[in-house]
């Protein structure tokens, strides 16, 4: 038998909070603005990824766009961090997982894509701050999901070996993150992304965090 989990670790957008649609907004109005016309399924292509690395792929197939990349990123950003206080919901189960980890003296950590200006932001929003001990992104390594980086900086940070960490999980790309990172991974899927055959790979899948109970957790990962 394997040890037990001692941390539990989030993705943030899509699992924490509803932000998908605001990022989609962001991008496509941005992208608008660049002269690319964006639609929802365009945005579902890189779900997971860091915003410097969705207006990278972006840009590799439309070289001809005429703002800067760093300028497309700040404005995405800038419209981003100006929804999540008027717009940004909690998902289901967020408060009830939260209180489940503390209960099982499991720490607690955070891993994003999102960089520190959104985290702050949507963790303000939420009133989920001071929740968390290790809070990561992954603007401060030199990949973003998949790459298992952000994952094994939250790790490190945390003092705990990956194999002992749980991460949770909305998308293909954070998925394979933290995988690849050696940790067990529950994924509560992206609605569109649902059908995605890469959630194979997941330790458990749910349709909401409520679903997360003390058998998932230790019976079923750990069992």
């Amino acid at each position: 038998m394997s040890p037990t989990p001692r941390a539990l670790i989030f993705d943030m957008d899509g699992v924490l909070i509803d932000s998908e649609p605001l990022w989609h907004e962001a991008e496509i109005a941005t992208a608008g603005e660049a002269g690319l016309e964006l639609t929802p399924e365009d945005c579902l292509r890189t779900t997971g990824l860091r915003v410097d690395e969705v207006v990278a792929y972006w840009y590799k197939r439309h070289p001809c766009l005429a703002p800067s990349q760093e300028i497309v990123v700040a404005s995405i950003l800038d419209r981003l961090v100006d929804l999540v206080p008027c717009r940004g919901t909690p998902k289901p189960g967020v408060d009830e997982v939260l209180a489940l980890a503390r209960s099982r003296g499991l720490r607690l950590g955070l891993a994003s894509s999102s960089p520190y200006r959104v985290i702050y932001a949507v963790l303000e929003a939420l009133g989920l701050h001071p929740i968390f001990e290790v809070i990561h992104s992954a603007e401060e390594e030199a990949r973003g999901k998949p790459d298992p980086a952000v994952y094994l900086t939250t790790a490190r940070k945390l003092g705990i070996e990956p194999e002992r960490c749980i991460a949770v999980e909305d998308s293909p790309n954070g998925l394979l993150s933290a995988k690849a990172a050696g940790m067990k991974c529950i994924v509560v899927p992206e609605f569109a992304l649902r059908a995605d055959p890469r959630f194979v790979l997941a330790d458990a899948r749910i349709a909401e965090l409520g679903e997360i109970g003390p058998e998932l957790l230790v019976d079923r990962l750990w069992g």
